[in-house]
């Protein structure tokens, strides 16, 4: 009991470290945010002049809702993949890596207390997002069921912590530009998941990659549970969490183990010096 206390205590401890260190270095969380909501409404323009782009009738209202679940989503999934991987590099450049490997604890706890601050840090930031983005636009959430959509979201949130422990390696291994080679993960995601056009105009070979990403299942029954009003209990539902719940009991223990693969290539080849 006293061990579990203690791992609890040391979750938080991360948890409250990771906040401290937004605080610290808020103007880059404003820099961020302002890059996010600047991105989001460059893409929801893109669905509001299809109708004169295109020189036909569209329903534009539908497109902009569709391309601001997948921007919306593209945002929290960056900010959580930043949460998890940010934390290594600036660990790294402020030269405490080596400390934090020392305590007296497992990388579960060590990864699991930075996972969920980076959850709650990209759910507010999407959250001030959407709510800028609809000032600007005229959009009928009137049948939207937010129960499910705050349900899938936070299931497939297990699911992205376990690709981001996995691609916190890159930072790890890698002292130069191990922060910029983690965004390749990020940008296949983006390629293949569907986040601003369905999964079936891509090619063949491709297709069953997008749905081996978890972001693929979030993004379908997000647009299900908003556009459709799908219920948590319905058919449809349920074969966008069933992946997401499998996906996230495979994805975090073996993100975890391959982690500990790298820290301890990166103490043995003395890879954790100070880069600052």
């Amino acid at each position: 009991m006293s061990s579990l206390l203690h791992q609890g205590r040391a979750t938080y401890a991360f948890f409250e470290r990771n906040w401290n260190l937004t605080k610290r270095y808020w103007a880059w969380e404003l820099v961020w945010l302002v890059y996010s909501i600047v991105n989001a409404m460059s893409v929801t323009y893109i669905g509001a002049s299809a109708g004169l782009v295109t020189g036909t009738k569209i329903d534009t209202s539908f497109l902009i809702l569709y391309l601001l679940i997948g921007t919306s989503v593209w945002t929290y999934l960056s900010v959580t993949f930043d949460g998890v991987t940010d934390i290594i590099n600036m660990e790294r450049w402020e030269g405490t890596i080596e400390y934090t490997f020392m305590a007296p604890i497992s990388r579960f706890t060590h990864m699991v207390g930075s996972c969920l601050y980076a959850v709650l840090h990209g759910l507010l930031f999407t959250f001030l997002q959407l709510l800028v983005v609809g000032f600007f636009f005229h959009l009928d959430l009137s049948h939207a069921n937010y129960i499910s959509a705050v349900f899938i979201l936070l299931v497939g949130s297990i699911s992205f912590i376990g690709f981001g422990i996995a691609t916190a390696v890159l930072p790890l291994l890698y002292t130069e530009k191990g922060m910029q080679m983690s965004f390749i993960v990020r940008s296949v995601i983006l390629l293949v998941s569907g986040v601003y056009y369905p999964i079936e105009v891509l090619p063949a070979w491709m297709q069953p990659i997008a749905r081996i990403s978890p972001a693929t299942y979030v993004l379908e029954g997000l647009r299900a549970s908003i556009i459709r009003n799908q219920v948590i209990w319905s058919a449809e539902m349920w074969s966008y969490t069933w992946p997401l719940i499998i996906t996230g009991i495979v994805s975090i223990p073996v993100g975890i183990y391959i982690f500990g693969i790298a820290e301890r290539y990166a103490k043995r080849t003395g890879r954790l010096k100070r880069n600052g």
